[in-house]
């Protein structure tokens, strides 16, 4: 078990920038759902500048919710978690009698702490169960993946979910190594994977299973189809004025969110209709032009920032 305390443990990424964009929205007696709470970084950091505000706290690991609750619990009933997957937005707020809300943070990806406690089985670093999930009461496991897919649907996995050049070859070679024994832990998989990618130095950008494990905590996790049936959902939870501010670490994620943003902040009108009818215009308003990205400084702070995207919109229309 990891040792070192939680602040050093989870350094939440573009932290500042993130108050500034969310802050606009969250005066008076505000409700903020960070639909990823983790160990509850950001929440904490929210709860301290914005002395009325509330949060609700959503996350699907009863791991991560035990340890943002002890962190938290200085705050009181300012701060309230819930277990459950971020598209299940409306449900979390309708079964504590809330209409709307004036912020929604989402910090995608794979936490700290599931990177860091060896036995999820999500770093390719560690010799651990091919597991994966980041609800532990789910059954489907990295593991049954591998053991139980067709080779179409993992070179279709690897290609689609990790953007793997050597999907094809990765899965032939999982499916033969599969027949003689059942995928169990994370460096044997890693092993073979580093016998097949090509590592040129100076040329190659991080480990070689990289895009296979990314692959498969995808798929565990059903983290794409989640994430598109979450948009909609948090437009619809956002009060007039309240603002979603989404942090995004790979080009699958940012892309879903790009689209539902862009999407939602454009006049749906037909070009040729003369006027634009209030039923067609735009229900959102980008605060960020494109995605933002992390400084340097804040880079050569903390390394998971490298990859982030920052987009964020203000709610300015509700829809009919």
């Amino acid at each position: 078990m990891n040792t070192k305390s939680v602040e050093e443990i989870h350094i939440p990424v573009m932290l500042e920038r993130t108050i500034e964009i969310l802050g606009e929205a969250l005066t008076g007696s505000a409700i903020l759902v960070d639909c990823t709470l983790g160990m509850g970084g950001h929440t904490e950091a929210f709860l301290e500048r914005f002395p009325n505000l509330r949060v609700i706290g959503i996350d699907r690991d009863l791991s991560a919710i035990a340890i943002a609750t002890q962190r938290l619990a200085r705050f009181g009933s300012r701060f309230e978690a819930a277990h459950a997957t971020y598209d299940e937005i409306l449900e979390v707020l309708d079964e504590r009698g809330i209409g709307e809300v004036q912020g929604v943070l989402l910090d995608l990806g794979v936490s700290s702490l599931q990177l860091d406690e060896a036995e999820r089985g999500f770093a390719y670093s560690y010799s651990a169960p091919l597991d994966m999930r980041m609800d532990g009461t789910e059954s489907l496991t990295a593991a049954d993946v591998l053991n139980d897919y067709s080779e179409k649907d993992l070179v279709r996995i690897f290609s689609e979910f990790g953007e793997e050049r050597y999907s094809r070859q990765i899965a032939s070679a999982v499916v033969a190594r599969r027949a003689v024994k059942q995928w169990e832990t994370s460096d044997e998989l890693a092993a073979l994977i580093v016998g097949i990618v090509p590592f040129i130095p100076g040329k190659s950008k991080g480990h070689p299973a990289k895009r296979v494990f990314q692959a498969l905590r995808i798929e565990v996790n059903r983290e794409l189809e989640v994430l598109r049936e979450t948009m909609p959902n948090v437009i619809e939870a956002l009060a007039l004025g309240g603002r979603v501010l989404v942090l995004s670490y790979h080009s699958l994620e940012d892309r879903i969110v790009k689209q539902a943003l862009v999407a939602a902040s454009t006049s749906s009108a037909p070009l040729d209709l003369p006027i634009e009818l209030p039923e067609h215009a735009p229900v959102l308003r980008l605060v960020v032009k494109g995605a933002e990205q992390a400084s340097d400084e804040e880079i050569s702070r903390n390394s998971r920032a490298a990859s982030v995207r920052l987009r964020a919109a203000e709610k300015i229309r509700k829809a009919a």
